[in-house]
């Protein structure tokens, strides 16, 4: 499970997507060969072995890169996975590189450079999400069968 960050190149002073006028269209984020350019620039350890997906490893983190196929690039899907905010600024540094301000799929905010509610609201759900609560736990092991063992000697099956 990730938490998905879209960037897109969109005005500085905008304080949210809902801000934007009908109709608008953000222009590409650049060429793929400058897309790329800019990621090996900011962040030198970016797998690029995919031009179209790449990959970023951090001590307790990864974001892979979703740039797509097109070129010019539209804009940068970061699927982002790990536990630890230290994963926020290369975000913010990667937008910036690009041109693109992050905008966070799951609570559909812009995200405010520094500010980690959505990211841990991310977590707070994907941990709640994995990891059953102790509830769940007493009900499936009360509805789980138990064997015997005596079907599978029957069966042929060991």
């Amino acid at each position: 499970m990730s938490w998905n960050v879209l960037l897109l190149p969109l005005p500085a002073g905008l304080a949210s997507i809902d801000d934007l006028p009908a109709g608008h269209e953000p222009p590409p984020v650049g060429s793929r060969a400058d897309v790329h350019d800019a990621l090996r620039a900011v962040v030198p350890g970016i797998d690029l072995t995919d031009p179209a997906w790449g990959v970023l490893l951090g001590p307790a983190w990864v974001i892979e890169l979703g740039i797509g196929e097109d070129d010019p690039v539209e804009s940068v899907m970061l699927h982002v996975r790990g536990g630890t905010d230290d994963v926020l600024p290369v975000i913010f540094r990667i937008a910036r590189a690009l041109g693109c301000r992050p905008f966070d799929c799951s609570t559909g905010d812009l995200l405010a450079d520094g500010a980690p509610a959505g990211w841990h609201a991310f977590q707070t759900f994907r941990e709640g999400a994995v990891t059953p609560t102790p509830s769940l736990r007493a009900a499936t092991a009360a509805t789980a069968p138990v064997s015997s063992g005596a079907e599978d000697s029957d069966s042929g099956l060991l």
